[in-house]
């Protein structure tokens, strides 16, 4: 497995499998933050893909603010690929950009259904968190942190 920086339309397969399984897990559009490709291309999400075998099966974002605070964005990696290393791969790389861009704690947001995403944010030291931003007043959402080492 080889993970990279990727551009959006490397993983666009990916972005639209996240969408698909989120809208399948009982959440409708308005509980649906994940950013659209248009805002993915045109805003500071630094995405890396997970490949294998040459085919991208694994897709991660993160975006680094100014006031040293990032947000992971549009995590997924396909079933058929998960718990073979390929999401702790990403995440890895993607806590390691953010710590070199200067950020100090590292934020994100995902849906009550999504037990196993909230234990694998766990196991990677991500804790939960008051909602923060645009999921203050959406009640499927959970939001976790973690501090990164200065």
């Amino acid at each position: 497995m080889k993970v990279a920086v990727v551009s959006v339309r490397d993983v666009l397969p990916l972005v639209d499998a996240l969408t698909a399984e989120l809208a399948s897990s009982g959440y409708d559009e308005s509980e649906m933050f994940g950013y659209s490709v248009e805002r993915l291309e045109a805003g500071g999400v630094h995405l890396v893909g997970a490949s294998d075998d040459g085919a991208y099966v694994g897709v991660g974002g993160v975006e680094v603010a100014d006031d040293g605070t990032a947000e992971l964005k549009r995590f997924y990696v396909l079933p058929s690929h998960r718990g073979r290393g390929v999401a702790s791969a990403v995440i890895t790389a993607l806590l390691d950009h953010a710590a070199a861009a200067g950020a100090h704690l590292v934020r994100l947001e995902t849906g009550v259904h999504q037990h196993a995403a909230i234990r694998f944010y766990a196991r990677h030291g991500f804790e939960p968190i008051a909602k923060f931003g645009p999921y203050v007043d959406s009640a499927s959402s959970v939001c976790m942190a973690r501090s990164l080492a200065t």
